[in-house]
Parts: C-alpha cells; structure tokens; sequence
C-alpha cells in the first residue's frame, strides 16, 4: 500500500540561508533600468557577505552602474517539492584595485581562481569574463520544500 506524502514547507534562518550560498556556484542576478527588468546567470562564490563573481561587459554592467541595487538568485531542485532557494538583496559594485578596496579585489581574484584555478591566466577558457565584481549582501532570505 502507498503512503501518502505532504509537503513541508521551512523558512531557512539567516545562517542556514547563507551557508546555503556558499555551498552553491552557480545562481542569477536580477536588475532593472528605466522600468525594465532582467535576469541573467553567473557563477559566483559567497564569502563573509559578498557574493563575487566575474563577468563580461555587456547590458548588465550598464544597467548596474546606474542603479546599483539588485537581487540574486540560488537554488537547488530535486524536483517539484524538494526544493531550496535563496534570494540575496544588495549593492553591485565592480572590483578595481585601483579604485576601490585592493583587498576586496584580492578575495574576488581568489575566489574566481577557486572555482576556475586558470581564470585571468594565458589559458583562461573564458577570457571575456574580465571583469570582477561584489554584490554585498543587505538581505537574504531562504525557502525550502521536503516531502514528509
């Protein structure tokens, strides 16, 4: 005889939520400019509050550096009720060692050479990722969905 299975449905705390980000690398950031919004994929680490990343230039690093504010993005689904996701809220900053923080520069360099060990290298495989970036996250939430 089959048993019957419900759903649970738990709000991760903010530890569980950030934990969560870290153990991910791939999620989507989320933006607007001038009433119009966009979603697009990245992969990223999370380290102390910031989620780093590198990316290319493009639409997105326009629309962020007139409006700085977005969301971002991580889940994990086995299927329709099992499930996590965490949604981050914060400020986009590009990473210039020039111009901004040389050690938060560092971190970002360091955490995209942990995911891709020959990232801004002669043999990067993707070259036109050259641009480093931080979102600090303001606010994080967190879902998730487990059959009982």
């Amino acid at each position: 005889m089959a048993t019957a299975h419900k759903t649970q449905y738990l709000t991760l705390d903010d530890v569980e939520a950030r934990a969560f980000l870290a153990r991910q690398h791939v999620g989507r950031i989320a933006f607007s400019l001038h009433d119009k919004v966009d979603i697009e994929p990245i992969s990223y680490t999370f380290d102390d509050g910031w989620i780093l990343g590198r990316t290319s230039v493009g639409a997105k690093l326009s629309a962020l550096a007139h409006h700085p504010w977005c969301a971002f993005e991580a889940d994990h689904v086995v299927g329709p009720f099992e499930w996590t996701s965490v949604v981050a809220k914060g400020t986009f900053y590009l990473l210039d060692p020039e111009q901004g923080s040389p050690e938060l520069h560092a971190r970002a360099l360091s955490s995209a050479r942990s995911l891709l060990p020959d990232a801004f290298s002669a043999t990067d495989p993707a070259p036109h990722r050259g641009v480093l970036f931080g979102i600090y996250v303001n606010e994080i939430t967190g879902r998730s969905a487990r059959w009982d």
